[in-house]
């Protein structure tokens, strides 16, 4: 069965006037279309299951568009969400009324922020803000601020506490946000740790309520400093980490450790502190429990396994001997992730006061490793 014939006069007048997106809102049976001079709308009038009309409309949208009836391949629904959609057919995409096409949109290296703005217009969803704000374009121009601004009033209705981390961690990026919002966001986090979850991960957020540095700050300055300038990268970990701004990323890590609400949050955070000791990770990977991870940690920091020994540790190690145990503290967070919790996590499902039960085996020696690295102990 056709589309009525109104409704396929008016949608073909529609497209004939050169739309820049369309949207169809299945809930009240329309279809949208914006151009430069407003939007312009479509109340269908269906002669059939309203499911099939709008198959039928989307089927006349995409005959025009792209010349078949096919509509987006859907199939190609995860090729897309990894950003490889073809960037000389983006703008084709946002006129086929198609959820998943926005999609496409969205996660394409190619997205320029005129197509964001379209994309948004036609589709506003949460996802959809972060994927576009990991764009650096994105971020850089008009579409930015209102993006973050979007994922900042959504947080209090976000359910994922990784999706709240990867919003909070997008927004701190320079020249999103004022400082105002900033700091609600940190104080919010003193409830919800997973927002500090995204302080921890943002590359450019500085940190508030700074305590001191790290008490061995002041006496091994100087050697670190003349090695880290002489490109050594252990060294120069260990300045970052000594200094109220990495004494602040060790306090945020072990308070989102105290409390985490499922095992995501886990996971997301041993990356985390993986990659901020990086320069500390064996150059081997190896798939390692906690308790080969301390004996890994013990053997590089004393010198038995130099074949897996990082770049610029021996070095700093000789020069500076009262860091052994800062230094096999930060092999310990290098060497975190998924493996050393898989023993719990892959027989079992539990959350939050449950879950962490489980897994302080793994927990308490890492909360040792904090306080070594605070200079509590």
């Amino acid at each position: 069965m056709p589309l009525s014939a109104e409704d396929s006069l008016r949608l073909n007048v529609m497209l004939a006037t050169e739309p820049l997106a369309i949207r169809v809102n299945e809930s009240s049976m329309s279809v949208h279309a914006l151009s430069d001079d407003g939007d312009a709308k479509v109340t269908l009038s269906p002669n059939c299951r309203d499911e099939k009309y709008i198959k039928l409309v989307r089927e006349l949208l995409s005959g025009h568009v792209m010349g078949s009836p096919g509509g987006y391949p859907v199939f190609l629904k995860r090729w897309t969400r990894m950003g490889q959609a073809r960037d000389d057919n983006l703008a084709q995409l946002l006129l086929l009324g198609e959820p998943e096409a926005v999609v496409a949109v969205v996660c394409a290296e190619g997205l320029t922020n005129e197509l964001a703005r379209r994309a948004w217009w036609t589709r506003q969803e949460a996802e959809h803000a972060r994927r576009m704000l990991e764009r650096d374009q994105i971020v850089a121009g008009a579409m930015g601020p209102i993006l973050a601004e979007y994922l900042i009033e959504f947080l209090p209705f976000e359910e994922s506490p990784i999706a709240m981390a990867r919003s909070v961690k997008l927004v701190l990026q320079p020249g999103l946000i004022s400082d105002k919002d900033r700091e609600k966001l940190w104080k919010s986090g003193q409830r919800k740790n997973a927002y500090l979850l995204g302080f921890l991960n943002s590359d450019s957020a500085p940190l508030l309520d700074l305590g001191g540095p790290h008490p061995k700050l002041e006496t091994t300055r100087n050697k670190l400093v003349s090695l880290a300038e002489m490109e050594n990268p252990v060294a120069a970990s260990l300045l970052a980490l000594f200094s109220p701004q990495g004494q602040k990323q060790i306090d945020i890590a072990a308070m989102v450790l105290e409390k985490p609400l499922n095992q995501d949050v886990v996971n997301e955070l041993f990356d985390s502190l993986a990659a901020l000791a990086k320069p500390f990770k064996p150059v081997r990977d190896m798939d390692l429990i906690i308790d080969e991870v301390l004996q890994l940690a013990d053997a590089i920091s004393t010198g038995e396994a130099p074949d897996i020994t990082p770049e610029g540790l021996i070095e700093v190690r000789d020069a500076l001997p009262e860091l052994s145990r800062e230094i096999r503290a930060m092999i310990i967070l290098a060497s975190l992730g998924y493996p050393v919790v898989r023993p719990v996590f892959s027989h079992s499902t539990a959350i939050g006061s449950l879950m962490r039960r489980k897994i302080e085996p793994v927990t308490n020696p890492v909360f040792e490793q904090f306080s070594i690295l605070t200079g509590k102990i």
